[in-house]
């Protein structure tokens, strides 16, 4: 089945990848007519859009991937506010949608909050991106300094730390800087496939139960 963008209807197949021209009052406009849709996935960067729509995969990484990091903080009894779907938007500059976010440093600031304004409340502190199909730039997070990226590619997640104006590559996580992330997420995964998710989480908490102090 083709892609079909119109003022009427908008369609994309799974894995569909679309970019086109665009300005930030177009961007407005297709925001609008999505609604709360969670797909097609939409995103702005300066004088483009950018529509996808996610594969059955996408859907199943980033719920596995979101409940590692929620198992995680339940271990370390940390207080978190948690999102998804949502958009993050700085006018005429950019627009995107993280799989899941967290706020685990500034979770007060947004804690029972239904709309968060940006500019005036802060970032997310942990985005979550699944890259199925290449759609994904890290620096998309730079206009909004989100403190860390976790960006599943290929199967291998990594970890992307925001120094100056930049994001570098880390082996590790700062808000699990005594767990190696990078193993727990691909044996999780991997878990998941051998078993399902279920099985896989409930193993991870059993483990780190065991690990804790």
């Amino acid at each position: 089945m083709f892609a079909v963008v119109t003022p009427e209807k908008i369609h994309l197949p799974p894995g569909t990848v679309m970019r086109f021209p665009a300005s930030w009052q177009d961007y407005q406009k297709l925001c609008q007519q999505l609604g709360d849709r969670p797909s097609p996935r939409i995103k702005y960067r300066p004088g483009e859009i950018l529509l996808m729509s996610p594969l059955p995969k996408h859907g199943r990484d980033v719920h596995i991937i979101s409940m590692i990091v929620i198992a995680l903080l339940d271990n370390l009894e940390q207080n978190y506010e948690a999102f998804t779907p949502i958009t993050m938007e700085i006018a005429e500059v950019s627009g995107v949608e993280p799989d899941y976010c967290f706020y685990i440093d500034n979770w007060a600031a947004v804690a029972g909050k239904d709309r968060i304004n940006w500019g005036v409340d802060p970032s997310p502190d942990l985005a979550i991106e699944i890259d199925v199909t290449s759609y994904t730039d890290i620096n998309d997070y730079l206009p909004y300094k989100v403190p860390e990226v976790w960006l599943f590619r290929r199967n291998q997640l990594s970890i992307y730390q925001l120094e100056g104006n930049a994001y570098t590559l880390k082996p590790f996580s700062n808000y699990f800087p005594n767990i190696n992330v990078l193993d727990i997420v691909q044996n999780t995964l991997q878990k998941a496939r051998d078993t399902n998710a279920s099985t896989a989480i409930r193993e991870l908490r059993n483990i780190t139960k065991k690990d804790s102090p």
